[in-house]
Formats: structure tokens, C-alpha cells, sequence
């Protein structure tokens, strides 16, 4: 007897006895009607075209909607926000209060915008009211927002503070307490409103939490706010997704590196949706500068000098595929949840390995294939060699392309420093510091005479007393 048939003997049976969830679960095809959703949640979820539940949707489901304080871990792109929102909305009655119940934090403005859109497509059948709040808008229209009443508050959280000191935005009714990518946060240096936000908000309630790394910062929030928290955590962020294949290039600079990556970019069939990560604002500006001499309206970047309009209608024209090419830092891509993305080029090797880890995670997205290419200089091989050693795999290294021009050009920041102390043209022994060419005049040597200096400054110019002196100073104009 195989083992095929025995299996069709085990599903024949249970199906006999009206047990098919439990055949599902058994042999791993656990579907979204087996988390026990209400039938407006699978109506909004069949009609997105989803049918099977994330790894992260599934184990936090049941944990979440039992209360316990949780803390997911997860890769980015694996559904978190469906992970938290699912359970949460399953159990969010139909209320008229106008104070909201479910307060969800997030690092940056397009992860609000994103954030309520998705909870606004799981609640396309249910009578919810949904709200997003971030900096960089008028305070006073969110105001009157806030005060119409919403059932959820999805906001950044220096706006949030900013709402919650003016009175207008109520927190003590706020029963569950949602914070995603709380890594990010903290290294945007969100702690210290995080701790303002927390004595806001009411003792009891449930804190859920999620994040794509476990760091010290992240562990000391979790001992100090949560209480007794269960974790879960469906794949180590040093895991390279199988699905993805990486490549690298080594180039001395950045000029060089832009040429290598329009030299690429100029293959429209095989580069049909990138995005390309740089390590800070100003390299972000240089290389899509760079990119608009050649490639025109088919790049756009994003960063966090750029106004919210400009960035809003960024990210919108390259999801939808207007724009070809993305530039962008690591803290505006964070999350963002872009789908058919053919390659990310990591432009600037990332320092910190797991950022490389977040960055491939924009591609091979829904079990699509992906690809990544890492450009690096001699300097950035060991940053590379971290991020290597996270993933215990070696990135393989393609030879540089011979028609790439490699230039001597170098940006202010690669450029030598020279000692601006000491001059070039002079030698250690010849230059000694020396006195001042001139001594101080009697007029400058004065010193400060403290109370005496002040009372003849009042005698000459016969200050009164107090403004309200009358007698004294018609005495003063008599002598």
C-alpha cells in the first residue's frame, strides 16, 4: 500500500466525517475561511483574489484575537498588516462613540496612506470609521476630522502627540494599540515620542507589535511595555528569500556606478520596474539627476525633503508603471508595499546588513521570481562581507561590463579631506603657532566691573528706580 493512497484514504475519511478543516490544516492548505472570519472580512478577502493565509496571517490570528500582549517577527512583504488587522476587525463591534478604539503607529506618511487603504478594503462590507493622521498636513483639518468620531487612528507618531496634547484627540478609550515596523521607528529616533504616546493611552490594553528585526532597542521596548507578550516569528531576518537572485558589481565611486547603472536601465525588457536604494538624501538627489539626463520622465525619487504631494504622487506613478525607474532612501521605502518589482539595485551597500534584508524584500514579492544587484566600492566589501555572513551566502560577483566608462570624477563626500589646519605648502617645523600680531588697545583691555560698572552706568544717565518713581525722577531733573 503507498503512501498516495493511504493520503486519499486519510482526506476520503475525514471528508466523510465533515472534518475538512481539519484535512486542510493537516496537509498544509489552510485557507482563510479556516481562521473563523466573519462572513463580511471573507467577502472583502475573496474579492482581493486572496484565498491561502500568509505563515505571519496565520499563527497570529488566533493569538491576537485572545489578547495577550504579541510580538510578530517577520520579513517585510509577508502581509503584517493583514496579520494584525484581520483578528483585530473579526472583534471590533459597531459603536457610535467618537473616540477611537484601535490605534495603529507607523514610521513614515506612506505608510499611513497605505495602511488605511488596506483597512479600508477588508472593511468595504463593515460600518467602520478609518482615519490617517501625519505630519506635513494641516494640523486643523485633521482636527476636524479627529472630531467626527473614527473607530481607527492610523497615524505617525509625532502627529499623533501633537493631536493627543491639543485635547482634541482622545486616547484613554484605545483598547488595542498597534505598532508596525517599530525597528524603523526607533532608528528614526521615535522613542522618546513613543514614551510620551504610552502615558497617554490606558493601562489596560493589548500591545501588538511587529517588526522585520529583533534589535536591543526593540527587545528593551517590549521588557519595559508589554506584558508576559507572545511571540511569533515565521522566518530569521538573515534568511535570503530562495526566490530571489543576487549579483553584485564592484565600481571605485559613484559616477561610476551611475554609469553602470544606466548602462543596465537602458535593457527596458529586462528592467521593467526598479527600484534603486541610496544611502542618504543628497546621493539620492545626485543619482536621479543623473538618471533625468538620460532617461527623461521615466524616473522619479523619493526622499524625506521632497514635499508629501511629490512623494504621494511618486510612489503612485511608479506602482502603476508610469515611472520606470524609483530612486530612493531606505527609510521611505520602508514597508511600502509595491508590487512587480523586476530588480532592486542596492546603489549604496547598506551598513547595517539587515536594511540589504529589507531592501531585496521589495522584490519576489507573491511568489514571483525576483532579482537584486549589489553595487559596492573597495570601501563598502565589508559591509558586505556582514551582510554575507548574516545570510550565510556568498553574493556572487559579475564581471564589470567593458563598456562602462570608469571615471576619476568624485562627489564632495569621496573626495580627500585635506588638513585645512595646517597649510600644504609649509612643513610641520616651519609652522609654529604663534602670539597675535598686535597687542590689545587700552580701550579693549577693560574688564567687566561687575555691580560698580552698573551702578555708574545708572548714576550717568540717571535711570530711576522703577518706572513708577515719579518723585524720583523729578528730583534727578531738579539736580
Amino acid at each position: 500500500m503507498s503512501f498516495c493512497y493511504l493520503e486519499k484514504l486519510c482526506i476520503l475519511f475525514f471528508l466523510n466525517t465533515r472534518k475538512p478543516t481539519f484535512v486542510k490544516i493537516f496537509f498544509g492548505m489552510t485557507t482563510f475561511q479556516d481562521l473563523d472570519l466573519s462572513n463580511q472580512l471573507y467577502n472583502s478577502i475573496e474579492e482581493l483574489g486572496f484565498t491561502h493565509p500568509t505563515p505571519i496571517q496565520e499563527q497570529s490570528f488566533s493569538v491576537v484575537r485572545s489578547g495577550k500582549d504579541v510580538v510578530g517577527i517577520a520579513q517585510t512583504g509577508t502581509g503584517k498588516t493583514f496579520a494584525y488587522m484581520l483578528p483585530i476587525l473579526r472583534d471590533l463591534k459597531f459603536s457610535k462613540q467618537i473616540t477611537p478604539r484601535v490605534l495603529v503607529l507607523v514610521p513614515t506618511r506612506e505608510l499611513v496612506l497605505q495602511v488605511v487603504d488596506e483597512i479600508e478594503k477588508l472593511t468595504k462590507y463593515i460600518n467602520l470609521r478609518v482615519l490617517g493622521v501625519y505630519g506635513g498636513a494641516n494640523i486643523n483639518t485633521q482636527k476636524q476630522a479627529v472630531a467626527q468620531g473614527t473607530d481607527i487612528i492610523v497615524a505617525t507618531p509625532g502627529r499623533l502627540y501633537d493631536l493627543g496634547l491639543s485635547n482634541v484627540l482622545k486616547l484613554k478609550s484605545i483598547q488595542k494599540l498597534v505598532i508596525d515596523e517599530v525597528d524603523v521607528m526607533l532608528d528614526l529616533g521615535f522613542r522618546f515620542q513613543l514614551l510620551n504616546i504610552f502615558d497617554l493611552l490606558p493601562r489596560a490594553r493589548q500591545n501588538i507589535m511587529f517588526s522585520a528585526t529583533m534589535t536591543d532597542d526593540v527587545d528593551e521596548l517590549i521588557n519595559d511595555f508589554f506584558k508576559a507578550p507572545q511571540k511569533i516569528s515565521v522566518a530569521l531576518s538573515g534568511t535570503p528569500l530562495d526566490n530571489i537572485q543576487q549579483t553584485s558589481y564592484i565600481a571605485p565611486n559613484f559616477y561610476t556606478k551611475a554609469n553602470l547603472l544606466a548602462h543596465l536601465l537602458r535593457d527596458r525588457d529586462a528592467f521593467t520596474k526598479v527600484l534603486v536604494f541610496v544611502s542618504n538624501k543628497r546621493r539620492a538627489d545626485l543619482l536621479f539627476a543623473a538618471l533625468e539626463e538620460i532617461f527623461g520622465s521615466e524616473s522619479c525619487v523619493i526622499h524625506s525633503n521632497k514635499t508629501q504631494n511629490y512623494r504621494i504622487r511618486s510612489i503612485r506613478q511608479f506602482d502603476e508603471g508610469k515611472n520606470r525607474i524609483l530612486v530612493a532612501t531606505d527609510v521611505m521605502a520602508r514597508g511600502l508595499d509595491l508590487d512587480e518589482i523586476s530588480h532592486v539595485i542596492n546603489f549604496d551597500t547598506p551598513y547595517f546588513p539587515e536594511n540589504y534584508m529589507h531592501r531585496i524584500g521589495r522584490t519576489g514579492r507573491a511568489e514571483h521570481e525576483g532579482k537584486t544587484i549589489l553595487f559596492s566600492t573597495e570601501k563598502e566589501q565589508e559591509a558586505k562581507e556582514r551582510i554575507e555572513a548574516l545570510m550565510d551566502y556568498k553574493i556572487p560577483v559579475l564581471d564589470f561590463p567593458e563598456e562602462v566608462e570608469i571615471t576619476k570624477q568624485l562627489t564632495e563626500e569621496e573626495r580627500p579631506k585635506e588638513d585645512q589646519e595646517i597649510s600644504k605648502n609649509r612643513t610641520s617645523e616651519e609652522y609654529v603657532p604663534g602670539p597675535a600680531f598686535h597687542e590689545k588697545s587700552e580701550k579693549n583691555s577693560k574688564t567687566n566691573q561687575g555691580g560698580s560698572y552698573k551702578r555708574e552706568i545708572a548714576r550717568k544717565y540717571k535711570k530711576p528706580k522703577t518706572r513708577g518713581d515719579k518723585n524720583y525722577n523729578m528730583r534727578n531733573k531738579k539736580k
